[in-house]
């Protein structure tokens, strides 16, 4: 991986960070995610319409992206209804790109070399020390584990979905750009329907109220989600996406200091020392 696109995936990384805890900070977790990249969907429909429609190769794995996403901001939402972004973020994050890792010999034909192994590992050994500083509270949380856990594993999945997808774009002819904003903008439609249907009368007019409050910082939001994954998506085009995906990940550093500055949490000598090991991952994927 060289310097350029290291920085850019790190650029990336702090995007993601910032409407992770743009959501985290707000008082109707689901709807401020249905707001993030409904009004995501907004900002990346004229762009698509005007980089025209995706190739054909590229749209099966669109349509799966799609349905793996709405359990992704189910199973988001519902961490961080139920714990601390400083504890939810890094878990979820921590633990998809060993997966990734884990899975991209057989379904990308991609084997993690061993400098490349050491980086991923210690990323991910490092997030879990961020995510896991109270491991007691981790436990006693079980419902935001639990969500934690899964998002982790949807993440992984769309990482392989939307990685191949890409390619495939590319490989025909596409752009990567295209590929992403017609993700993002079908993708905002799907998760707030669901919202605005699981509301009655009531909820609805309380949901378009905050809507109207929330409305331009969840557009900023909308925004950086779209320029993380792209720029996330174009490294993977250029690189192995193990390595890509555990880079990405060191998005939990900058969550990490968005919660204790924003959301007064603590930090504590644990979190320290895994943000080290965090760095010392991402120079072993550089040498890589």
């Amino acid at each position: 991986m060289t310097w350029g696109i290291v920085l850019a995936v790190l650029a990336g990384a702090v995007l993601h960070a910032a409407w992770n805890a743009l959501v985290k900070s707000s008082g109707d977790k689901p709807l401020d995610t249905a707001l993030v990249h409904g009004l995501g969907a907004l900002v990346a429909l004229p762009f698509a319409l005007a980089f025209g429609l995706p190739t054909a190769a590229a749209a099966p794995y669109i349509a799966a992206s799609l349905v793996i996403h709405i359990g992704y901001y189910i199973s988001l939402a519902g961490a961080y209804q139920h714990g601390e972004l400083g504890m939810t973020y890094p878990i979820m994050r921590g633990s998809a790109p060993l997966l990734v890792a884990l899975g991209s010999g057989v379904l990308l034909g991609e084997v993690p070399s061993p400098a490349a192994w050491v980086g991923i590992a210690g990323i991910t050994l490092g997030v879990a020390l961020v995510g896991l500083a109270h491991p007691g509270e981790a436990l006693h949380h079980r419902k935001a584990l639990g969500f934690a856990l899964a998002n982790a594993a949807i993440i992984a999945s769309y990482t392989f979905v939307d990685g191949s997808g890409v390619r495939a774009e590319v490989a025909a002819g596409g752009d990567v750009w295209r590929y992403v904003l017609w993700l993002f903008a079908l993708d905002g439609l799907a998760y707030p329907l669901l919202v605005w249907w699981r509301r009655d009368a009531e909820g609805r007019r309380a949901a378009l109220a905050y809507a109207g409050r929330r409305w331009p910082l969840a557009a900023l939001g909308g925004t950086a989600s779209i320029g993380s994954y792209a720029i996330a998506l174009w490294a993977m085009t250029r690189a192995p996406v193990a390595s890509v995906a555990a880079l990405r990940e060191t998005s939990v550093l900058f969550a990490v200091v968005l919660s204790t500055w924003l959301l007064k949490e603590r930090f504590g000598r644990q979190r320290a020392l895994g943000a080290v090991v965090i760095v010392a991952g991402v120079v072993a994927l550089r040498l890589a």
